[in-house]
């Protein structure tokens, strides 16, 4: 054990002694992809509307509620089961601070899927 520690701290001591050495990135800083919040004053802004979507037959039906002081643009998606029967996207509506907006759309038959996307105003 001796002599393998003393292998060791050679080459530790001449990386630390690198002056061209980079420090090396943190792994929260490597992963793709990642944006970062949007800062005011050095203060993370949260964002993002709270939407409860709901199906009942060929109708769906959102809710949507900001509880931030930044405003939410909400948009309502919805998938039609049958090959025929369009999809939809419905218009962008701005949900204020403090606000419930109410997202409908229907499909002529069956809804496959619904969902509420959400953009920065």
């Amino acid at each position: 054990m001796v002599a393998v520690a003393g292998l060791a701290a050679p080459a530790v001591a001449g990386r630390a002694a690198d002056p061209d050495r980079k420090p090396a990135k943190k792994a929260a800083d490597q992963k793709a992809g990642q944006k970062a919040p949007r800062k005011v004053d050095d203060k993370v802004t949260l964002f993002g509307s709270t939407c409860r979507t709901t199906v009942e037959g060929s109708r769906v039906v959102a809710y949507c509620h900001n509880p931030y002081p930044e405003s939410d643009l909400v948009q309502l998606h919805t998938e039609c089961e049958r090959w025929w029967d369009i999809d939809a996207d419905g218009s962008p509506v701005e949900v204020g601070p403090a606000q419930t907006v109410r997202l409908t759309d229907r499909c002529w038959k069956e809804v496959r899927a619904a969902w509420v996307s959400h953009h920065r105003m």
